[in-house]
This record gives structure tokens, C-alpha cells and sequence, in this order.
């Protein structure tokens, strides 16, 4: 039986690019992986973008009532084996497309190694993120850190510049003014009791 994985970070801890380099090790052993993206990351459209630049195409962009069981079905009637399924920004999933793609592990005996966010900015948990983090059979925490050197366990969100602590939990990075930063605890309290 495969394994459903979660590999989760605060920003900038580099997990698309961690996803780009395991396709690259898969398909360098002449293995088919399969690249997923929800639609709610508009950045990029059709791509997965690493903030390092690196660029690339993904094969099913996944919308709210998608079922993933069914899309992954049928693009195996088309294309053929898939040996894993690589899921970015996992943490904009709905509850059941995590159950799915639990399923899709299991069932179809298809490794799939989502990446995400755990947490917004509020420090609230996104419904694609606390499902995996139920369901995975394996958890794993990438790493970075705070610009003040401490590990980043939270994501600031800026609006031109400034910290905010409200607001709609799906917001862009780099659209409409709106950044992330990586922080600690300690710095994230820092900032949004200084408001």
C-alpha cells in the first residue's frame, strides 16, 4: 500500500522547490509523476513557481468540486502508469479532495506527497492542511527561518508593508500589495501587539 504524505512549512521554507527537485528524482529514474496545483493559487495560472524562480507546468489544476479520484483515473486512461502524485499548496484542498486523495494512496496505490501551508496568518488552520494533518501516514516539517534567527513556525501577512492580523484567509502573495514573511513566535506577537 502507498502512503499519503504532508510536508508542511511556513513560508519561504522552500516547499516547492523541494517538490520540483522530487519530480526531477523521479522522472530521472524514468518514472511518470504527476504535478497537481489548486485553483485557488493564481499565481503562476498553469505552473507551480518556486520563489527561487524555478517554473513548472503542472498537469491537473484542481477546482473546488473536483473529485481527484476521478480526475487521477482518468488521466491514466489517457497517459498511462503513474508512479507519484505531487500536490502544491495542498492547504487550499477541501476536506473531502484530502479524503480523496487519501484514497488515491491507498486504493490506487499511488504515493502522494502534498506540500503546504499549516497555518494563515491569524494562525488559524486551513481545511486542506488540518485534514492532512489527521490522515497522512506521514508528517514531515520543512524548515526555515525568522529574520531575527529564530526557527519560523507562523506567516506574517503585509499589506503595503505593514503587518495585518485580519482579514479573508486566502490572500495571493504578490497581488494587491500583499507579502508573507516567515516568523517565530516571539517576532509574530511582536508585531501584531505593536498594532
Amino acid at each position: 500500500m502507498s502512503k499519503l504524505y504532508f510536508r508542511y512549512g511556513a513560508m519561504n521554507s522552500g516547499k516547492s522547490t523541494h517538490l520540483m527537485q522530487v519530480a526531477y528524482n523521479y522522472e530521472e529514474r524514468g518514472m511518470k509523476v504527476i504535478l497537481i496545483k489548486p485553483c485557488t493559487d493564481t499565481k503562476g495560472g498553469d505552473k507551480l513557481v518556486s520563489r527561487l524562480g524555478v517554473e513548472r507546468k503542472v498537469d491537473i489544476v484542481i477546482n473546488e468540486n473536483d473529485n481527484i479520484v476521478d480526475k487521477i483515473k482518468d488521466y491514466k486512461k489517457e497517459f498511462g502508469n503513474i508512479d507519484c502524485i505531487l500536490v502544491d499548496e495542498a492547504q487550499f484542498l477541501k476536506y473531502q479532495q484530502i479524503d480523496q486523495l487519501f484514497e488515491v494512496a491507498v486504493v490506487l496505490d499511488i504515493p502522494v506527497i502534498c506540500y503546504g501551508l499549516r497555518t494563515d496568518f491569524r494562525m488559524q488552520g486551513f481545511e486542506g492542511s488540518t485534514r492532512l494533518l489527521l490522515l497522512a501516514h506521514s508528517i514531515e516539517e520543512m524548515k526555515t527561518i525568522c529574520k531575527c534567527g529564530k526557527k519560523a513556525i507562523l506567516n506574517g501577512r503585509k499589506i503595503n508593508n505593514r503587518f495585518v492580523f485580519e482579514g479573508e484567509q486566502v490572500a495571493i502573495d504578490n497581488v494587491n500589495n500583499v507579502e508573507y514573511e516567515s516568523l517565530c513566535g516571539h517576532c509574530y506577537f511582536k508585531y501584531k501587539n505593536n498594532l
